[in-house]
């Protein structure tokens, strides 16, 4: 299982990032996926979760009506739409899955929200 995170970086308040995690080894399509988010200093949070066919979507009450998770099964990709960004979204962001009882992450993508 791979996972590989991109689209992090430096953004202003109010903006807006796109990211992506590219999946491999596993049949993605058949698997629940999450984004996590850790930021300096405290622990890590769940920000939101999709579905294996991407019907069923839940978020984290702080990124509810700003951030957006979808995926692309035919391209084993998930995605994070982040709009109306705030100094607080800064943290290291993660997508996350579970096989057999294991959870595999990626490296994580850096997003600094800073004027």
């Amino acid at each position: 299982v791979q996972l590989v995170e991109s689209g992090g970086g430096l953004v202003q308040p109010g903006g807006s990032l796109r990211l992506s995690c590219a999946a491999s080894g596993f049949t993605f399509s058949t698997y629940v996926m999450r984004w996590y988010r850790q930021a300096p200093g405290k622990e890590r949070e769940l920000v939101a979760v999709i579905s294996s066919d991407g019907g069923m979507r839940n978020y984290a009450d702080s990124v509810k009506g700003r951030f957006t998770i979808s995926r692309d099964n035919a391209k084993n990709t998930v995605y994070l739409q982040m709009s109306s960004l705030k100094a607080e979204d800064t943290a290291v962001y993660y997508c996350t899955t579970t096989k057999y009882g294991n959870s595999y992450w990626g490296q994580g993508t850096q997003v600094t929200v800073s004027s």
